[in-house]
């Protein structure tokens, strides 16, 4: 019997992926991930779309079956913390008192929604989306000819406005930046997703600042500037903020995330950390970042279990991130922060399919495709090789996108 003790600490979607790869690359040790929640390590993409709508199973989002972790000898304690991580005795506290020793400690704590402290803020029916709990609280008041108001327009305010005008919801959309989802895309895409809402039915409201909440007994008006929304539900998505308290109060560097080394190791080399948690240096953007997304999650996952089990590290990957919203599925490789030309191939003002590549330099560093795979999946080839390319074939749809390399 082997004496590697690995626990993890979460049990979502970094930690169910890394769970899958101690499998795959042949740990011999035990594994114990412990969990917040009552759930298998599951999906949360589908949250705010399908599983909100109604239209997936709740056993449909997990990773895998309760059978694949009896199989591979995986013990969950699920709807169970870990308080404590005890550095020196290898070791760490549960919250009924009770400890787990390890060898190798795995942090997958995630992230949590960023909540606004404003008047009002606390009354019934103000809600956040992040967790099976919060959809099927939320799912609870959807009912057609209702308020709702969602304060934030990012991915996933717009997909939870999108899923409720479709159910027939009155849905206003407050975003305080000066467009939507400007922290994920370029202005030309924001422009399309407000123009498309407000298509579906969506008031869209951008630049404006929520003072505070109203009502009696319960959340009915959202207060802002020169605008008093309706409200029989309000859900707030404004961001969300890495769990690292865990991992601070042990010590641990933390940088907006839990710092973590390319094969995401911390600074204790018992220690690792995945997912949202983390915040770590990406060679291909060649930045230190912490990145809020699934493949981000999976990758890390499989980074861990490689050095974990003393395997070559995984080839880098360009990060990618989708939003599915109405007949509109958005594919975004690479980041556009720091683009100097944005190239338009399609007519985002006529339809619903078009892209966009961001350039820095000539070098092609990112791409959001609207309803286009292959532009997508090409780009993702081109960001990954750092390509340099002729802006002028790009924004040509005659020309195909791998023939625009120079």
């Amino acid at each position: 019997m082997s004496d590697q003790h690995l626990v993890i600490v979460g049990a979502g979607h970094a930690a169910g992926q890394l769970i899958a790869s101690l499998a795959q690359d042949k740990y011999s040790g035990t594994v114990t991930a412990v969990g917040d929640e009552p759930y298998l390590p599951y999906q949360r993409p589908p949250l705010s779309k399908k599983f909100l709508a109604g239209e997936l199973a709740l056993d449909r989002l997990y990773l895998k079956p309760a059978a694949f972790y009896e199989k591979f000898g995986t013990r969950l304690l699920l709807g169970r913390r870990v308080e404590r991580i005890d550095r020196l005795a290898h070791r760490v506290v549960l919250d009924d008192g009770s400890s787990l020793d390890y060898s190798t400690l795995v942090l997958a704590t995630g992230s949590r929604a960023r909540t606004l402290s404003l008047p009002g803020a606390e009354l019934p029916g103000i809600a956040s989306l992040r967790s099976i709990a919060d959809v099927e609280a939320i799912r609870a008041r959807f009912s057609a000819g209702k308020s709702l108001v969602v304060v934030g327009g990012g991915y996933i305010g717009l997909e939870l406005a999108a899923v409720a005008v479709k159910l027939g919801l009155a849905v206003t959309v407050l975003e305080a930046a000066p467009r939507l989802m400007m922290r994920g895309v370029g202005p030309v895409v924001s422009t399309f997703y407000e123009r498309l809402h407000r298509e579906e039915g969506v008031a869209v409201h951008t630049g404006v600042a929520v003072k505070g909440f109203e009502g009696e007994g319960r959340v009915e008006r959202v207060v802002c500037e020169g605008l008093l929304a309706a409200a029989d539900l309000v859900v707030v998505g404004v961001g969300a903020l890495p769990n690292i308290e865990l991992a601070r109060t042990a010590g641990l560097a933390t940088t907006n995330g839990i710092d973590v080394d390319a094969r995401c190791r911390t600074e204790d080399p018992a220690i690792y950390a995945i997912g949202d948690c983390t915040n770590q240096h990406h060679p291909m953007l060649d930045r230190r970042l912490r990145l809020e997304s699934v493949h981000n999650a999976l990758e890390q996952g499989r980074m861990a279990a490689a050095a974990i089990c003393g395997l070559p590290a995984p080839p880098d990957q360009v990060p990618w991130f989708w939003s599915d919203q109405y007949d509109v599925k958005l594919q975004t490789a690479g980041l556009s922060d720091r683009h100097d030309q944005a190239i338009i191939r399609g007519r985002p003002d006529e339809g619903r399919s078009f892209a966009v590549f961001y350039l820095s330099d000539g070098v092609l560093v990112a791409c959001d495709a609207m309803n286009r795979a292959a532009e997508f999946m090409m780009s993702k080839v081109l960001v990954g090789a750092r390509a340099r390319v002729d802006a002028a074939k790009l924004a040509d749809e005659r020309v195909a996108v791998k023939d625009c390399r120079l």
